[in-house]
């Protein structure tokens, strides 16, 4: 029987993946195949397009992996939940469809590394604006002409306004565009819905291309590992329909996500030789760093009961919920068309930070982000965790079986700065909500509550309540020392043929939710790979703290 061969395989049909797909795919010459493990995102299924109902598909297996960490030796050995998106378009299915692309000293930071100056704030602006069409318009930062749209929040509930004003009297500004020339402050989020749905990854490039004969895309397709001749990876094998397959390509691509790719390459013998030699697989290429430097964010909410009957509450009551779902099913608009992430901000918890270290979310209502309330009756609050974080984990599998879930260790809580910073950011949060535009609205605290004073008592509170905020990112990190993954083009270190592209090359964690970053990477990744002229650079310039 003939091999199957493509120019490109693409491993995984998530965030990153779909960028590749349509990418890749735009020259007929090249014939491509995306390979991804969950199902087709369906255009009728309201429970991944509506978004207010992003709640659903993080609350059971249909749509996500359903991961969760090791015991968290620092959060009362709790398993930390970490969902990732099983479906096409990956995460970007699954998440809160909050933009945010991360401050411009993220990637200064990241151009500090010897051998990756060309990812830099000024080569990495121009591939945010190509896939963006942000609805308020274009400028100097933004695109009008990307596949990914962007809708800038209204913010219409009084709650917004007191937020606001509360921020200021706090001694902190407001920006016109966290994405913008100033992260630093607070102001309104843009998000990834149009015209009222979820318009994830998926949506914006396979959905438009999926008729190219060159493109084949393959759901419930299960990579089992990267097959090689030598050093060179020359296919994949993977489980679909119970049946095992192998296809051949001239380059292999992974795309996994932070946990996923790595699992893949540890599979394939790449990775710790000592660790997968005891698990009984050949070795490729020793690479220590593979899974390593797991870095997400954590983050808790800050939640008080509200004295006014202004929140969003009542869209909770089962009564309300079928005119709001025929609002939203029938005219795409009301309290189903919003995230409800529509505001929030950056500042430094202290002085000693070069730029923004703590993220805040506002909600005009106090619920969980599996969709329970922890209170009756009206509420609002503040997601707040820090940003920059030194702590570090590690994804390693555990057995020669692709089915079986690797070994997630985040490590949370682990290191003084963290442990610091998240004092600081509880009282910081108390200090805004504290301020007199919020006297009229401001009931009890209801989290932490009145008995968590103290450092101690508030880092037991982070402890036992903290979340990932699901940003899992830099196992496969981007470098040139003894623990990167991946050159400055993205190719697997000591092996031909294989590149990664996705969260996991993240030298650092970005400052912010992790969506549009990955985007942005891709994008870059399509002119690598096809060898295009790169964009050049940007000329904007962006703000830094003064000088004392």
């Amino acid at each position: 029987m003939a091999k199957e061969q493509f120019d490109f395989i693409i491993i995984g049909g998530g965030s990153a993946g779909s960028v590749l797909a349509n990418r890749l795919s735009a020259d007929q010459k090249n014939k491509v195949l995306v390979l991804e493990a969950g199902r087709p995102d369906h255009r009728l299924d309201f429970r991944i397009h509506m978004p207010a109902a992003l709640t659903y598909p993080l609350t059971g297996t249909t749509y996500n992996w359903w991961y969760e960490s090791e015991p968290e030796p620092h959060m009362h050995n709790r398993r930390i939940y970490q969902p990732r998106g099983k479906v096409l378009g990956g995460s970007s299915t699954i998440n809160g469809m909050i933009y945010i692309r991360g401050n411009a000293m993220d990637y200064e930071k990241w151009a500090a590394n010897e051998g990756l100056e060309k990812w830099d704030y000024a080569h990495c602006l121009p591939y945010f604006k190509k896939f963006e069409t942000r609805l308020k318009g274009a400028d100097e930062y933004h695109g009008d002409k990307g596949p990914i749209y962007l809708t800038t929040s209204v913010c219409d509930n009084p709650l917004f306004d007191a937020f606001f004003k509360s921020a200021q009297q706090a001694g902190y500004p407001l920006t016109d565009d966290v994405n913008g020339y100033q992260q630093e402050g607070f102001g309104v989020f843009d998000s990834t819905i149009y015209r009222g749905r979820r318009w994830n990854a998926a949506r914006g490039y396979i959905h438009p291309v999926k008729d190219r004969s060159n493109l084949d895309v393959r759901c419930h397709a299960l990579v089992s590992r990267i097959l090689f001749e030598g050093k060179k990876a020359v296919g994949v094998e993977f489980i679909r329909g119970g049946k095992v397959e192998q296809v051949y390509a001239g380059e292999i691509i992974c795309c996994g996500g932070a946990i996923n790719s790595p699992q893949l390459l540890q599979l394939s013998g790449i990775g710790n030789g000592a660790e997968l030699k005891a698990l009984g697989i050949d070795v490729v290429q020793d690479l220590p760093g593979v899974g390593e430097n797991l870095q997400d964010h954590l983050e808790l909410y800050v939640q008080y009961a509200c004295k006014k009957p202004v929140s969003m509450y009542p869209a909770l009551k089962w009564y309300n919920q079928p005119k709001i779902g025929f609002d939203w099913l029938f005219f795409r608009k009301g309290a189903a068309a919003t995230n409800h992430f529509e505001a929030g901000g950056f500042i430094r918890g202290n002085d000693r930070v070069e730029y923004p270290n703590l993220q805040f979310h506002f909600l005009p209502i106090a619920i969980r982000y599996d969709g329970s309330a922890p209170a009756q009756g009206h509420g609002f609050q503040l997601h707040v965790g820090p940003m920059n974080t030194d702590v570090r984990g590690h994804v390693k599998i555990k057995s020669a079986d692709p089915k079986t879930y690797p070994s997630i260790f985040f490590n949370y809580l682990s290191t003084e700065q963290e442990r610091r910073e998240w004092v600081e950011a509880i009282r910081c949060s108390r200090h805004i909500i504290e301020q007199p535009a919020f006297d009229e609205l401001r009931g009890e605290e209801i989290a932490p509550g009145k008995d968590a004073q103290t450092d101690e008592e508030i880092l037991d509170f982070v402890a036992r309540e903290g979340e990932s905020a699901y940003h899992p990112s830099c196992t496969c990190k981007m470098g040139y020392d003894e623990m990167a993954v991946v050159d400055a083009d993205l190719k697997v270190h000591g092996v031909e043929g294989l590149r990664v592209v996705d969260a996991s090359i993240m030298p650092t964690i970005t400052n912010g939710n992790i969506y549009a970053p990955v985007m942005m990477i891709a994008e870059k990744a399509a002119d690598l790979i096809l060898g295009n002229t790169p964009e050049p650079p940007s000329k904007a310039g962006f703000y830094k703290k003064p000088q004392d």
